[in-house]
C-alpha cells in the first residue's frame, strides 16, 4: 500500500463522520435519543467536519502526484 492512500481512507471515513453528524443535525438519521439529533449546531459541526475530511483527501491525492527524483 503507498503510504499517499493512508490520509486519502483517513478523510474519507471522516468526511462520512462529517456528513451523517450533518444530517443528525438536520434530523434525518440517527435516534430521536442522540443529543445531535436536530440539534443545529451540530448542523455546523457536520459539515466543518466533513470539509476537513475533503482537505485531507486532497491532500493524500497531492501526496499520490509527489515524486521523488
Amino acid at each position: 500500500m503507498k503510504i499517499a492512500n493512508i490520509p486519502i481512507i483517513a478523510g474519507t471515513i471522516i468526511g462520512i463522520f462529517g456528513i451523517v453528524f450533518h444530517l443528525q443535525g438536520y434530523a434525518v438519521v440517527g435516534p430521536e435519543s442522540s443529543f445531535m439529533y436536530s440539534n443545529p449546531d451540530w448542523i455546523t459541526y457536520g459539515m466543518q467536519i466533513a470539509i476537513v475530511g475533503a482537505i485531507i483527501i486532497a491532500g493524500g491525492i497531492g501526496m499520490s502526484f509527489y515524486k521523488k527524483d
